[in-house]
């Protein structure tokens, strides 16, 4: 039992900790030294986009562990306190990465293409910088479960 919890703290760690330090660290940083050497957010925004569309990859693998050790413990015994909450939370926190990085990322991908300079560098009115807009918050709001979702299902290990 204590490899399992182990493991599956490990993935929600990492899983939650990548989040954070890509979305408070990374992204702030990669934006910023972007504009300042190169004047080109549509670099920073490649570079950025490309570390997100690997770092999903890890969620998935974390989000798959976390899953599995939880149905093992589950099935092992004895169930950890509020399993089927625990396992829901897991599901969503996966569903909602994998949502992000699948079909919210290719719609990012899409429309930037489709833009063809930086969103930022278009007029506040222009619909596509708005379109740009939605899909970023979007992106954003759905990597909150997993954030949100880890930092629970932490206390609950903790707790136990």
């Amino acid at each position: 039992m204590l490899a399992l919890r182990y493991a599956g703290v490990l993935a929600l760690t990492l899983w939650v900790g990548g989040l954070l330090a890509l979305g408070g660290i990374a992204a702030p940083s990669i934006f910023d030294v972007a504009a300042e050497l190169a004047g080109d957010r549509g670099l920073a925004g490649a570079i950025f986009g490309e570390t997100l569309r690997r770092f999903h990859l890890v969620t998935y693998l974390c989000g798959f562990v976390l899953l599995g050790t939880l149905l093992m413990r589950g099935v092992l015994g004895p169930r950890p306190v509020m399993f089927a909450l625990r396992l829901g939370v897991a599901f969503l926190m996966l569903v909602a990465s994998a949502y992000s990085g699948v079909i919210v990322s290719g719609q990012i991908s899409r429309t930037q293409v489709a833009i063809g300079v930086a969103p930022s560098s278009l007029p506040d009115g222009d619909p596509r910088r708005a379109a740009f807009g939605r899909l970023h918050a979007l992106s954003t709001g759905l990597q909150l479960v997993p954030v949100l979702g880890g930092l629970f299902l932490m206390f609950r290990e903790l707790k136990d």
